[in-house]
């Protein structure tokens, strides 16, 4: 929603997934002429991480390498440049998804309770951050829309 306003710098962070687009995104945030605002995952023992509060910045990686929490950066000076204000710092989902989910007790617990409303919750959210990476991805790079699809080499013949 900050970002809709144009001109606040907006960050979205995982330390233990990308210590380099963490710093990148507090030296952005501090030099820019502006309100920022700097979206950080960070895991508390209310989250139940089942290997441990010592397994934090694990935590942190998986939650973004399953699409859970994405990394970008928007930052309003690009424009002014001429280039796109929006960077996104993930890659997309890797179809982790589900391990991150068992790994914390506030969702692991729907899954013993109700196995089968979980299955399908999970279903369900897994194909939300699919759609919400490629949305950020055309946010990203909007010419995404305008690229073909790439054809598959023909099969070697006989």
């Amino acid at each position: 929603m900050m970002m809709s306003y144009g001109y606040v710098y907006v960050a979205s962070v995982a330390m233990g997934a990308n210590k380099q687009q963490l710093m990148k995104a507090l030296l952005e945030a501090e030099s820019y002429d502006g309100p920022s605002m700097i979206l950080a995952y960070s895991p508390c023992i209310n989250q139940g991480i089942l290997a441990g509060m010592g397994k934090s910045q694990e935590e942190e990686k998986l939650a973004v390498q399953s699409g859970y929490w994405p990394l970008y950066r928007y930052n309003p000076a690009l424009k002014a440049q001429g280039e796109n204000p929006f960077v996104l710092d993930s890659k997309k989902p890797d179809g982790s998804l589900r391990k991150f989910l068992e790994g914390e007790i506030r969702y692991a617990s729907l899954k013993r309770t109700f196995p089968q409303e979980a299955e399908k919750l999970h279903a369900e959210l897994e194909a939300q951050f699919n759609e919400r990476y490629e949305e950020l991805a055309l946010m990203a790079d909007p010419t995404l829309v305008c690229k073909e699809p790439e054809a598959e080499e023909p099969a070697p013949a006989k």
